[in-house]
Order: C-alpha cells, then structure tokens, then sequence
C-alpha cells in the first residue's frame, strides 16, 4: 500500500512514521508535513490541507490507498466529504461529525441529549450576558471560545475579573475571530485530567491507552495554556474501573447519540476528561488524535497500526496490541516565547539515535544545508520508554541537557504527577 497523511506537525510525523513499520505499506507521503520527517523516510508533497482538490488529484495520481487527516482546521472544513465525494477512502469524522469538536457549544448541548457527564454550562455571543453570567457563577470557572483555537482559546479564570476579561477579548476584541464569537462558559472542575482515545467506525470503536498531557507553558502548570508541552501514557495510577466507567458513560453514549442524529463517527475519537468525586466528565471532545499524545501512544502499539486501520475503514474485525508494561514518556521543546510570538530558524540539535525518538513539529533545512531550523511553536519532541515514569523522565532530561537548547525551552515537570 501507498498511504498519505495530511498534515504538518509532530502527530503527523509520529502516525506516518508508525505505518512506514508495516510490511504492507511500501510508501508514506505527509501533505505538506515539515523536513524533520524525510530523516524517518517520510516523503514530503508540497500541497497545504487546505488544498482539497490537490491533494485528491495527488491521491489518485499515486494510487494511495487511502489518506490519514491529522489536523481539525482539516476536518473542519470537510476534507473527509470531499474525499469521500471523489470515490477515495480519508480515515477521520465528516465535518458533521467533526462539529463534536469545531463547535464546542454542539458538543455540550449533545452531551447533555445523551446524558453524557460534563460540567455544567452557559452559552453566549453577547458580553453583556457573558458578564452577568460569570458574575452570578463567580469564579474559578472556564471561558472556552466556541470553535477551534489551536488549543490556547481555553481560560481557567480563578477570578471573576479574569473570567470577564477573557470573555471581553472574545467577544468583543475578536482575539479569536470567528472561533470567539460565541464562548461557551463552564463550571470549574476539579480533579486530575486524563485523555481517553477510540478508533471508530460507526458503532466499532478500539480503546487506545490512557495517557496525561501537560498543557501550561511551564512547570508546576503555570503559564498559558498551550497545545501541549509534553504527556505520557499509560496513566500509571488510573484504575481500569475509571477507564471502563468512562467507556461505558462516555465513548458508547456519544458514538450512539452520533449515529442517531445522522452524523456516524469515523475516525479518532479523543475524549479529554476530568476524574471527579462523580466519576470521570468530559471537558472536551477532539475529533482527532491529540498532539503530543499521539507520539507516546503509538510506540506502544505492537499490532500492525497499517492494517488496524484498513481493517476499521472497511468495518472488518481488528486486533490491536500494546507493550504491557512499562511507560513511554515525551517531552515537547519549544520556541522561546510560545504561545505567544516567537522567533523561527534556530539550529535544532542532531535527531537522536537508539532508545530516544524524535518526533519534528516545526523543522526546516536551511537554504543550502541539511541543518535543521526551528520553524514553529513547538519544534521536536523526545520520545522513549522505560519500566518506570521515574526512568523515562531521567532519559529524557539526561538527553536535553546535553543538547544545546539556546533559544528554545521545555518544561522539566513531565510526568511528576505520576510520581508523587
């Protein structure tokens, strides 16, 4: 087989990288992707995720067998229809089924159809009201801007003036454009946070490991939220009664409250939930793989991922297997400044070898060059695994203190409250 994957980053890097180990699949092509992958004998294709039309004729052109779409911005603007509609198989949800994520406001008013758990809620486009809103709730409480934010249009305000300002550079200073025109406001909860992910197809899902992303810019989870800073999986300390519990109050009501609203799921389902003294609730629901999670997810596979994948788009039975012991463990280095601005083209160390596996999200050669340059918000990620969180943390650290880092940063916290 032939396979492309749309998208740039380091989800993209780490899913194209994992089907290349199949023995069925001779080439893996990401659209537009970043030159960190060709090092992993990824092949690029200059086309944008935007570009539909392109990247069907692309499709056709090299008898791919069928397209993985990464990003949500993609799955937003219904690159899976448009596929579909050409006679090509695209592994992720119609833009209707997407909404579950482009429209956070249609994810809460479903859930709450289906009795699905999450916190409770308001819902708004005028500021006034959003205020008022707040004020009556008083704080901590969450201001979500309604559509898709790149992970940062999220504020846990622990006043009631950082609520009010968030909602005013929503809706009023348009700090999100479109994506903030509406927020939805929610009810703080407490508890540990953990993301739940299902391959789907209908009404066949696969439960994937637990794993726990760290989303603050900085350790002890301060800062901005960003789109990640580094997970790892599984949660050690997590009973399986909490996972089950969440498969059977979560997973199975919302993929069958989609079914019966006409928007049937395919693709990867990401339930991003809280462990609260009621049990797990869903903060958010992401139609795709999360980033960095997927890069500490998929080393644990030790099935075929090519052929899980074949087997689910066609509806046929599939078997997936993971390590069963030990913990894989990532840690995401950054731009200097990120979320906020920041500064492209410094020189990334040299990609590791052995037991450390880097993943780039924003990489390119210099002109005239191999080097490799930092080209985003978030540049690479170092990935291994170890028998204990404990042991994977010292690998990582011991790594990235011998690389030369300048004018980048990473927190130094990943995975400690595993070991607390």
């Amino acid at each position: 087989m032939k396979l492309l994957v749309v998208g740039a980053g380091g989800r993209e890097h780490a899913i194209a990288k994992k089907l290349l180990e199949s023995k069925q699949v001779e080439r893996v092509f990401v659209a537009p992707g970043n030159d960190g992958m060709t090092l992993d004998s990824i092949e690029l294709v200059n086309i944008g995720i935007s570009e539909h039309s392109a990247l069907i004729n692309f499709a056709k052109e090299n008898d791919i067998a069928w397209t993985f779409v990464g990003p949500d911005d993609a799955l937003a603007a219904g690159i899976v229809d448009d596929f579909e509609q050409a006679g090509l198989k695209a592994f992720g949800p119609s833009r209707l089924a997407a909404e579950l994520e482009w429209s956070k406001d249609f994810a809460k008013q479903i859930m709450v159809k289906y009795g699905i758990p999450t916190a409770a809620f308001g819902t708004f486009s005028n500021f006034e009201e959003a205020k008022a809103y707040i004020e009556e709730q008083g704080a901590p409480i969450v201001v979500k801007a309604d559509g898709l934010a790149l992970g940062k249009g999220v504020v846990v305000a622990e006043t009631v003036e950082q609520a009010v300002e968030a909602a005013r550079e929503m809706l009023l200073d348009n700090k999100f454009g479109d994506s903030g025109a509406r927020v939805v406001i929610e009810e703080f909860l407490a508890g540990e946070e953990f993301s739940l992910f299902a391959l789907v197809n209908g009404d066949q899902f696969y439960i994937l490991p637990t794993a726990q992303d760290h989303k603050r810019a900085f350790d002890g989870d301060q800062g901005p939220n960003t789109g990640g800073m580094g997970a790892y999986a599984p949660v050690p300390h997590l009973p399986q009664s909490v996972v089950d519990t969440a498969v059977d109050t979560i997973v199975k009501p919302i993929l069958e409250g989609m079914i019966a609203e006409g928007r049937s799921y395919l693709g990867v389902l990401y339930a991003g939930l809280i462990l609260t003294d009621q049990g797990p609730k869903v903060i958010e629901f992401n139609a795709r793989f999360g980033d960095p999670e997927t890069q500490i997810i998929l080393p644990r596979l030790t099935s075929d991922f090519a052929q899980n994948i074949d087997d689910i788009l066609h509806k046929r039975p599939t078997q997936l297997t993971w390590l069963d012991s030990g913990v894989t463990l990532g840690v995401v280095v950054a731009s200097n400044g990120y979320p906020l601005d920041y500064e492209k083209g410094v020189e990334l160390p040299a990609k590791t070898e052995g037991d450390i596996t880097t993943y780039y999200a924003g990489a390119r050669f210099a002109d005239n060059s191999r080097a490799l340059l930092s080209n985003g918000g978030r540049v690479y990620m170092l990935v291994t695994t170890a028998d204990t969180v404990q042991e994977a943390q010292e690998k990582i650290y011991s790594e990235l203190k011998n690389q030369d880092t300048t004018g980048l940063f990473y927190r130094t916290d990943i995975g400690s409250k595993a070991v607390k």
